[in-house]
């Protein structure tokens, strides 16, 4: 029995480091997000308009389609990252 609680004292402490490392990826593509869609296409779009992208002022690309762009990208890495913490975490050997 002492030999159980063990294991399980080692899971729950894996499970805490697991959430621990997603929350944080979540809690920085979140900022990501913000900055770019809130930030770049709300807050700082007069001086980012002085630049200019395809043809486009940059707050008014940033507003329109780059804050999509930077989501979808986002959650390619999501992605990318959750697959590594996943096997980084994860009792049992990859498969390919």
């Amino acid at each position: 029995m002492n030999n159980n609680n063990k294991t399980n004292s080692s899971l729950d402490s894996k499970s805490n480091l697991y959430w621990k490392e997603n929350i944080k990826l979540i809690f920085i593509c979140l900022s990501i997000w913000f900055i770019v869609s809130f930030g770049f296409g709300i807050i700082w779009v007069d001086w980012l308009n002085q630049f200019r992208i395809a043809g486009f002022k940059l707050g008014f690309w940033f507003a329109q389609q780059g804050s999509i762009y930077t989501f979808l990208l986002l959650i390619f890495f999501y992605i990318n990252r959750m697959n590594k913490l996943d096997s980084k975490y994860s009792n049992k050997p990859e498969q390919e």
